[in-house]
């Protein structure tokens, strides 16, 4: 690994999930924004492979796929020489899944969700990412997961730009 140059860079992630809008499949959608420094790096938009029973279910489906696109920038920024400040902040609308992935004192009662469960709360304890929340009318990653009117898009771009 080279070693690490100049200012350091924040990361902060957005992710919803839209569960069971298949109408054929019922599977979840899932929306992710990564940003470094403010900047849109990585969106990712796409159907989840399994069918979850609920909505924490699909959520924590989301939140893994976006610590494994967390885990990939850090190494991929640090090959570059580039240091990171601190934890990922991840913001997620989901009360459940916040209190889940960020407070060490809960437990999770559903053994078909351990797996998602387990590598987000293995990459929180290591300092990769921090769970918060964040509310439902301006998480962005909306705009990949939802149809939305005119003006709540346009809103919700407002942030980005």
């Amino acid at each position: 690994m080279p070693e690490l140059r100049g200012r350091s860079v924040n990361i902060s992630a957005f992710v919803d999930a839209n569960h069971a809008d298949n109408i054929v499949t019922r599977r979840s959608h899932t929306g992710i924004f990564i940003f470094v420094q403010n900047a849109p790096i990585i969106w990712y938009s796409k159907r989840q492979n399994t069918v979850e029973a609920a909505t924490f279910g699909s959520e924590f489906v989301t939140l893994r796929i976006c610590k494994e696109l967390i885990v990939s920038l850090h190494y991929k920024l640090q090959m570059f020489g580039i240091p990171i400040d601190g934890p990922t902040n991840v913001f997620c609308d989901n009360c459940g899944v916040v209190k889940n992935a960020s407070v060490l004192e809960s437990t999770l009662m559903k053994k078909h969700n351990a797996i998602n469960y387990h590598a987000v709360r293995e990459a929180a304890a290591a300092g990769i990412l921090r769970v918060g929340k964040e509310d439902g009318e301006t998480n962005i990653a909306d705009l990949l997961t939802k149809v939305l009117t005119g003006e709540k898009r346009w809103n919700i771009c407002w942030h980005i730009m």
